[in-house]
């Protein structure tokens, strides 16, 4: 007998007990719904990349129910002082948006001219309306209450997106931190309205400035303050590919949705969420 004669019935025997009837137990398929989601890619064009358009913004979506499963985890844990949790909770963030930059990198593939052939089947849909993504930017600190207009149609959407809206963030949680770790950070900081846009402040300055010139004190608020900037850095780099696949496809057009498309993708790119971490590099 031969090696692979052998090695044929090695696998056929180390396989017999493999399960075959599914009659009356869950399947893989059931396990994951797969019936609803392999069947969720329902074009209104029938122009043969839809189906990519589809299935690039519903894995993104997919990611981004996780990105906020573990953004919500890491605020628990840090609020809990377990910043060990958080770390990976952080980690694995960052992780899964370099996933949805690849995916950009896909739609990438899709040329104007074939994107033109049922772009205006789309009518007013856009990317621009993801309530996730909006809750993204909510868990990170960026509270635009302009944005909640856009969900006004779905009263219990509006209600999840208003309690996101008026939550902590991330960096919240993270500035509560170093105060509870002796930092003397400013009452108006800690007691600002957590639904307006957070402005940099010298106190919150100085505590990571702190931090950073004596690392081996601080070591846990320094893998903190590094897990944040991964965080922030990965989402700058998410941002650029949206952006560039954008402009690739369509241009300086109008977004489907009446967005200024390119322009304001370019100008959101100039946000920052935790600003204090970025500045204190050119300080340290």
């Amino acid at each position: 007998m031969d090696k692979y004669t052998n090695g044929q019935n090695i696998a056929a025997a180390s396989e017999k007990n493999i399960r075959t009837d599914f009659k009356e137990s869950m399947t893989y398929g059931d396990y994951l719904h797969l019936d609803q989601l392999l069947t969720a890619q329902d074009g209104v064009s029938g122009h043969h990349d839809e189906t990519l358009f589809i299935v690039i913004h519903q894995v993104s979506e997919l990611w981004m129910k996780l990105i906020l499963h573990e953004l919500r985890a890491a605020i628990r844990s840090i609020d809990a002082d377990d910043l060990q949790p958080a770390f990976k909770q952080m980690a694995r963030v960052s992780k899964i948006q370099s996933q949805i930059i690849n995916g950009w990198d896909v739609l990438a593939t899709m040329t104007p001219a074939e994107y033109m052939e049922f772009r205006d089947d789309l009518g007013n849909a856009s990317g621009f309306q993801s309530y996730q993504y909006r809750m993204i930017e909510f868990a990170l600190g960026y509270k635009t209450k302009h944005v909640l207009k856009i969900y006004e149609k779905d009263p219990a959407l509006l209600k999840e997106l208003t309690a996101a809206f008026e939550a902590p963030g991330l960096y919240d949680a993270a500035i509560k931190k170093l105060a509870r770790s002796g930092f003397a950070i400013d009452k108006e900081v800690l007691e600002r309205d957590i639904t307006t846009v957070y402005e940099p402040h010298d106190s919150v300055r100085e505590a990571w400035k702190t931090i950073y010139r004596d690392v081996d004190t601080h070591w846990e608020l320094y893998q903190l303050a590094e897990k944040l900037v991964d965080i922030e850095d990965w989402l700058q780099q998410w941002r650029f590919r949206h952006m560039k696949t954008v402009e690739r496809i369509i241009g300086f057009r109008q977004g489907t949705g009446g967005s200024s498309g390119v322009h304001y993708l370019k100008k959101v790119l100039d946000q920052y969420f935790f600003p204090e971490l970025w500045d204190i590099r050119t300080e340290i």
